[in-house]
């Protein structure tokens, strides 16, 4: 649940990018931190395993507006992929307001997709959060692959595999370039906000 700072009158949400290793995570946190650095207020920080990275750091959004006369800071985070490294996963979950689940698009990697949101599924039951509750979007990443003439999932595979009883909103991206890069942080956000505003009153 959203933390709550009434002497500085903020709201802290915590919003999370899940997905297979290597399907562009880090990517779209990097692109963010790079292409947006007025509205970051903190140092990203990294923390580097073998093959795979977590990072996070804070975003303030310009024009949301407040929520119950309170200012709205939101953290990003990310998880890493691999399986061997489960119960970072599982920590950086905790107090989780919002998820961008990072479906790559490459061919290669639909049953990675499928087991990473099991995976999903299973570390939020830990704490209680329902994945059919939370607010949840799914980014098909990698749309550039099929320039360049790699085989790609279409989008409408991955919603049959992925989405077919969740049924949340989905966008295609490629982090690698920046397409609809922002667009999945604005519609996150605006899911994440809705739901505690929908949550407080």
């Amino acid at each position: 649940m959203a933390f709550v700072n009434t002497r500085n009158k903020e709201i802290q949400l915590k919003i999370v990018y899940y997905g297979p290793g290597q399907g562009g995570k880090t990517t779209n946190l990097l692109y963010i931190n790079k292409n947006f650095r007025e509205k970051i207020k903190s140092k990203m920080v990294t923390i580097d395993t073998y093959g795979d990275r977590t990072i996070f750091f804070d975003f303030f959004p310009f024009d949301l507006g407040k929520i119950n006369g309170f200012d709205v800071k939101i953290q990003l985070y990310t998880v890493p992929g691999q399986s061997k490294y489960n119960a970072t996963r599982r920590l950086v979950l905790n107090g989780v307001d919002g998820i961008v689940f990072v479906a790559d698009m490459s061919a290669s990697m639909r049953r990675k997709n499928v087991l990473s949101l099991k995976n999903l599924h299973e570390n939020l039951i830990a704490y209680n959060k329902n994945i059919f509750k939370i607010p949840l979007l799914f980014q098909f990443n990698k749309v550039d692959l099929s320039q360049k003439g790699y085989p790609i999932l279409t989008p409408e595979r991955l919603t049959d595999d992925l989405n077919r009883q969740l049924k949340r909103p989905w966008i295609t991206a490629s982090a690698l370039t920046g397409q609809n890069v922002a667009a999945t942080l604005k519609k996150v956000i605006t899911m994440t906000t809705e739901n505690i505003k929908n949550n407080l009153n």
